[in-house]
């Protein structure tokens, strides 16, 4: 692949979902949306290895976007078609100089995926397509990588987006921000978005690169933003620390052949300070209102990782204590499942063992991987290759797969 299609590439993933919700914007229209995009990637591909990358490329294509909307607005409109209002308006000012194209693209960008974001987690939309819908246009996630991402087929995934912006259409609903009493309501499945969209740059669920920093980079931002917004809600607070002090790590996670680094492997000098102070600066913040929540919790062991100079310092007591915090208000099988990794620091892998054997979280590979590497260090080699293989027949992820089979190999030699 050449440099210029590779750079091409890494822009239709990390920009297509910020010039989409500047477009929803302006357009009130998902699909009008998205097809009009579309339109100026394909002129993109056309014209940028010819002519070189234009000096701000989003607002390349923001602007042949917004042009090739109006010009669909007008052909629909000479055959009789019904225009809503925000499309009449659009109308009204495409006689915008480019100077003035340019500066709505800049100065409305941020704004605009806030707002989209609370339009995708209305709480008209069922969960499933509130995730979905906010993944594919907040994300830029492609429908084959988010059907890969939730183990559906993407024809069973585009109905669903579909649907949920029929929804959106149909039963009105507003294209803003929540004001007053609305927003406590909706802060929930909007938190919870935010890190699913972190999640996905954290660990991308397809692609050769396992950590899509651009994304990642996005989900904090979008946390910032809420947490400016909701200055006295401590979650958003403490999810965007939880973000950041996990995308600190980012340059030490993967090696230089693209493969997973655990963290008791990492180099941590890789590891950006200032982001990791800034994260717990805003924990700090968080953890004063005296309300503590889940994101906040996990925030606060993400923080005790990172403030240990080496593995071995790791202060496991600490971080088993917050988990059994967390356990208290919030307990999943994959909570319970990282509160066994910490006891297995504090009273050693046999006893972390016997809490596993209870966890169940169907079709992952994360129980028989944990419990693999909890025999590896038990020294109970034939079982944890059968427990590496067993999370290895489950284990979609790319990266993870590899690192499965590097354990494998590696076990496989031991004695």
């Amino acid at each position: 692949m050449t440099p210029e299609r590779d750079r091409f590439e890494r822009l239709v993933r990390d920009s297509s979902g910020q010039v989409l919700a500047a477009l929803i914007g302006h357009l009130g229209d998902f699909d009008l949306a998205e097809e009009s995009l579309g339109d100026a990637w394909l002129l993109a591909a056309e014209r940028w290895p010819r002519s070189g990358f234009p000096e701000r490329p989003e607002a390349w294509l923001y602007t042949v976007a917004r042009r090739r909307a109006v010009d669909r607005i007008r052909r629909e409109r000479l055959r009789g078609d019904r225009q809503s209002a925000a499309q009449e308006r659009l109308l009204d000012r495409s006689t915008e100089s480019d100077d003035e194209i340019d500066q709505r693209w800049r100065s409305g960008i941020s704004d605009d995926r806030l707002r989209l974001l609370f339009t995708c987690c209305h709480p008209a939309l069922a969960p499933e397509a509130q995730i979905a819908l906010t993944l594919r246009t907040v994300g830029g996630l492609t429908t084959d990588e988010l059907a890969r991402a939730f183990l559906v087929p993407p024809a069973t995934m585009g109905q669903r987006i579909v649907r949920a912006k029929k929804k959106i259409r149909l039963a009105g609903i507003p294209y803003r921000v929540p004001l007053g009493d609305e927003l406590p309501d909706r802060i929930g499945s909007v938190l919870r978005v935010i890190y699913l969209v972190f999640n996905e740059g954290y660990l991308a669920s397809s692609g050769d690169d396992p950590i899509r920093v651009a994304l990642a980079g996005e989900a904090i931002r979008l946390g910032t933003l809420l947490t400016e917004l909701m200055p006295d809600e401590p979650e958003a607070a403490g999810l965007t620390a939880l973000m950041m002090l996990h995308h600190a790590r980012r340059d030490a996670r993967v090696d230089a052949g693209g493969d997973l680094v655990l963290l008791e492997d990492q180099d941590r000098s890789r590891w950006h300070r200032d982001e990791i102070d800034a994260g717990v600066a805003l924990l700090d913040r968080a953890m004063k209102s005296r309300r503590p929540g889940p994101y906040q919790l996990q925030a606060a062991i993400s923080a005790v990782h990172d403030d240990a100079p080496t593995f071995d310092a790791t202060n496991w007591g600490e971080i088993l204590a917050l988990y059994d915090a967390l356990i208290e208000i919030e307990a999943s099988p994959v909570v319970s499942l990282n509160r066994a990794v910490a006891v297995s620091f504090v009273d050693g892998p046999g006893a972390a063992l016997d809490i596993v054997a209870a966890i169940e979280v169907p079709g992952s590979h994360l129980v028989p991987a944990v419990r693999a590497d909890l025999l590896r260090r038990l020294e109970r080699h034939d079982d944890a290759l059968d427990a590496y293989r067993e999370a290895l027949g489950l284990a979609t992820n790319p990266a993870e797969r590899r690192f499965l089979l590097n354990r494998i190999s590696q076990v496989a030699d031991l004695p």
